[in-house]
Formats: structure tokens, C-alpha cells, sequence
């Protein structure tokens, strides 16, 4: 078992972090709390506008501070953004804060997901499939460093994909409640 006061999905766009994670949390009893919207919630912009007018950069600076304000808590299922992984502060913040579960998918099935979406400014680009095959060489290695266990969700329907989780967590996961870490500093 191992122990962690929060579930953390990482994974690419279209992987089900969202469709799943809510699954998972009605299912553990879980607060659902997509990371992307605390984000829009918090500056009053879409991710869209957010990247045309600070950039990628800008954008994870925001993610990083909203992250590590949501994994202070406990008792969250919490579903990042797919490059939320390319930060170090947030893959060390994900491991301490909480049990990380990868949702793998392919570029395949990412294309039938999320190929038409408007909403995703790292695909808003001639060759989306390029794009997603170029995404995936280099978070990879990233979701696998930081993933505590990884489920592909390529053939799988969000609720077969739920099935299985719950099994695996059931087996792998404690839920701890972990005093916050700014208040044992003060």
C-alpha cells in the first residue's frame, strides 16, 4: 500500500483524466477538482486566451502555483493538465502530495478524442498528429517518472477504464490525510 492524502491523473490531452476522474471520485469519495478550470476560475480567461496573451510560459507559471495550491489539501482527485509533468516543482509536489495515476493513450486515439477541439492551443497547428507524436516523446518519460502506476485507456470506455482502476487502487492505494505542509511550518 501507498499511502497519500490525494489521487493525482496525469496523462495527455484525451487520455480521460476528466471523464474517468470524476468516475474515481464519486467511486473513493473524492473532491474532483480539473486543475485547467481552478485555473480559468482563478484569472477569469480561458487557457486559449491565456496562452495568446502570456504564452506557454505564462500559462505554466499559473499551473505550477494553482497545483501546489490544490495538492495542500486532502481528500482530492486531481486531474492536471497534460504538460503539467514538465515542471519539476509540480512532479516532485504530485509524488509527495499525493498517489499518481498515468492515463496512457495512443495518437490514435487522441485524434478521435480531441482532434477537433478548439480549445487546445498546443493543437491548434496544421499536423495535430505530428504535434501529439512530438507531445508524447517528450513527456513520456516524465509521466513515467512520476506515475506511482499507468493504465492505457486506449481501447478501454471511460467506465471499463474506471473498472479497472478501482481495482488497482484498491490494491495499491491508501488514502492518508496529510497535514498541510505550509501549516506545520508556521
Amino acid at each position: 500500500m501507498n499511502p497519500a492524502p490525494n489521487l493525482v491523473l496525469i496523462g495527455p490531452m484525451g487520455a480521460g483524466k476528466t471523464s474517468i476522474g470524476k468516475r474515481l471520485a464519486e467511486r473513493f469519495g473524492l473532491r474532483f477538482i480539473d486543475v485547467d478550470h481552478e485555473i480559468v476560475g482563478r484569472c477569469g480567461a480561458s487557457v486559449p486566451a491565456i496562452f495568446a496573451h502570456e504564452g506557454e510560459a505564462g500559462f505554466r507559471k499559473r499551473e505550477r502555483e494553482v497545483l501546489a495550491a490544490i495538492l495542500a489539501g486532502n481528500g482530492q482527485l486531481v486531474s492536471t493538465g497534460g504538460g503539467a509533468v514538465l515542471d519539476e516543482e509540480n512532479r516532485a509536489c504530485m509524488r509527495e502530495r499525493g498517489f499518481v495515476v498515468w492515463l496512457k493513450v495512443g495518437v490514435e486515439a487522441q485524434l478521435k478524442r480531441v482532434g477537433h477541439d478548439k480549445n487546445r492551443p498546443l493543437l491548434n497547428v496544421a499536423d495535430r498528429a505530428q504535434t501529439l507524436r512530438e507531445l508524447a516523446a517528450r513527456r513520456e518519460p516524465l509521466y513515467a517518472h512520476a506515475a506511482d502506476i499507468c493504465l492505457d485507456t486506449d481501447a478501454l470506455s471511460p467506465h471499463e477504464a474506471t473498472i479497472a482502476l478501482v481495482q488497482q487502487l484498491a490494491r495499491q492505494w491508501q488514502r492518508s490525510d496529510l497535514p498541510n505542509p505550509e501549516s506545520a511550518t508556521q
